[in-house]
C-alpha cells in the first residue's frame, strides 16, 4: 500500500511517527511524510522517507480561513494518490478528511489524540466554533472510508455520544506508545532533587497551578528545583506568554530548559515527572516516555493519566487544578528517595506491559488494512 501520514508539523512526525514510518517500511509499504517545512524535514528525509510539504496555519481556528490549505491538499492527494492517508491532530484530520472525500482516497485512518481547545475550552471563542466543528466532524467521519483511533475511552464515547462517528468505526489505542529501547532508565544522583514537567506551555496544561505548587514547597522548607521543558505555543489561543515563564526564571520558581529534540536526555536528569494537565487529553506521549525512562509520576486524575499512572504504586493522581493536592503528593516523592526508586521501578514495568509500540502499530496496521481493531 501506499500511505500518506499527514500531521501539522514536522516536529509531530519527528517525535511521534518516525517509528511507526519504519514499521510500516519493513512491512513492505509505501510511506510518504507530509507536513509543513521545519527544522525535522531533514531528519526525516535522512532516515530515508519521501517528505512533501504542505503549508496550513497555526493560528487560524475558522476553517474557512485555510482555503488555500485544503486546495493543497487535494492536489496533493490527487497526484500521490494514496491507498490510505493517516491524519494527526485536529486540522489534518478535518481538512484531510474534506480532502480525501473529495479525491476519492479509498481509506482514511484519522488520530483523535484528545479533543482540543474547541471542544474543551469555556472561552467565547471556543463556544462560538463547537457547532461548526462538531458538524464537520460529522460530516468526515461518518464516511464509510473513515476509521478513527482514540487514545482513550473518554473521547471515544463522547464522540459517539455526538453521533460524530459510528461505532464500528471507532477504535482504542494506549496512545502511540513508546520506544522503550530509546527512553530507558538511566542511573544518576541529583543532591537536590529535580521536579520536571515537559510539554506546550499552555494554562490548561497545569503549569501555573504547578508553579503554585512550587511556592507552597519552598514554604514548607522542601529542597528541590522544579524544572520546565518545552516552550510557549504562539499558535494556540490557550498558551502561556513567553514573558510569563521568562518571569518564573527569573524569579526562581522555576528552570526554563526549553525547546529539548533528545527528550530522553532530559528525563534522565530529572527525579519526578509532574503532570497537572487538565486540558482535553488523549494518552500523553510525554507520560509514557516518562513513565519508560522509570520517573515516579505525579499527574492529575484523567483518562489517559489513569492507564500510565496506578495511584500510590509508580506516583499518584491528584484532583485536576487542587494546587493544595499537587504540592501534598510532590511533597511525598521529593522528600523520599526510597519512594521515588520503588515508584520508579514499577513505572518502567508499567511502560513495558501496557505501551509496547510494536503491538500499537500492528493494531494501527490492522485497521489501515481494513480489519477491525
Amino acid at each position: 500500500m501506499k500511505i500518506l501520514l499527514v500531521a501539522n508539523t514536522d516536529w509531530f512526525l519527528y517525535n511521534y511517527r518516525l517509528n511507526f514510518a519504519r514499521f510500516l517500511r519493513r512491512e513492505g509499504h509505501e510511506v510518504v511524510l507530509v507536513s509543513p517545512e521545519g527544522p525535522f524535514v531533514s531528519a526525516l528525509q535522512g532516515d530515508g522517507f519521501r517528505w512533501v510539504r504542505w503549508e496550513v496555519g497555526r493560528q487560524s481556528l475558522a476553517p474557512w480561513k485555510e482555503w488555500d490549505a485544503l486546495w493543497r491538499l487535494v492536489r496533493l492527494y490527487r497526484k500521490e494518490r494514496p491507498d490510505v492517508v493517516n491524519h494527526m491532530t485536529i486540522k489534518p484530520v478535518l481538512y484531510g478528511g474534506i480532502a480525501a472525500a473529495i479525491t476519492g482516497v479509498p481509506r482514511v485512518v484519522s488520530n483523535i489524540t484528545g479533543r482540543g481547545y474547541v471542544l474543551v475550552s469555556d472561552e467565547l471563542r471556543a463556544r462560538l466554533l463547537r457547532p461548526l466543528t462538531l458538524v464537520l466532524y460529522r460530516l468526515i467521519l461518518r464516511s464509510p472510508r473513515q476509521q478513527v483511533l482514540f487514545e482513550n475511552d473518554l473521547d471515544r464515547q463522547y464522540f459517539l455520544r455526538q453521533g460524530l462517528l459510528r461505532r464500528g468505526q471507532a477504535h482504542l489505542l494506549t496512545g502511540l506508545g513508546v520506544d522503550v529501547e530509546r527512553f530507558h532508565p538511566v542511573p544518576h544522583h541529583n543532591e537536590v532533587p529535580v521536579a520536571l514537567f515537559a510539554g506546550r506551555f499552555l494554562r490548561e496544561k497545569g503549569v501555573e497551578e504547578l508553579v503554585e505548587a512550587g511556592k507552597i514547597l519552598r514554604q514548607r522548607g522542601v529542597a528541590f528545583r522544579l524544572a520546565l521543558a518545552g516552550d510557549v505555543d504562539a499558535g494556540n489561543p490557550l498558551s502561556l506568554t513567553r514573558e510569563t515563564v521568562q518571569a518564573w526564571a527569573e524569579a526562581g520558581l522555576a528552570e526554563w530548559w526549553g525547546f529539548q529534540p533528545r527528550m530522553e536526555e532530559v528525563y534522565a536528569q530529572a527525579d519526578v515527572f509532574v503532570f497537572p494537565s487538565y486540558y482535553g487529553e488523549g494518552m500523553p506521549a510525554a507520560l509514557m516516555e516518562a513513565v519508560a525512562c522509570g520517573l515516579p509520576v505525579v499527574a492529575t486524575d484523567l483518562p489517559g493519566c489513569r492507564v500510565a499512572v496506578e495511584d500510590g504504586v509508580n506516583g499518584y493522581l491528584v484532583p485536576t487544578r487542587d494546587v493544595e493536592a499537587l504540592a501534598n503528593r510532590l511533597e511525598d516523592l521529593l522528600r523520599s528517595e526510597d519512594l521515588r526508586r520503588q515508584m520508579g521501578a514499577r513505572s518502567r514495568q508499567i511502560a513495558l506491559e501496557r505501551f509496547n509500540q510494536i503491538a500499537i502499530h500492528r493494531q494501527i496496521l490492522a485497521v489501515m488494512e481494513g480489519e477491525r481493531g
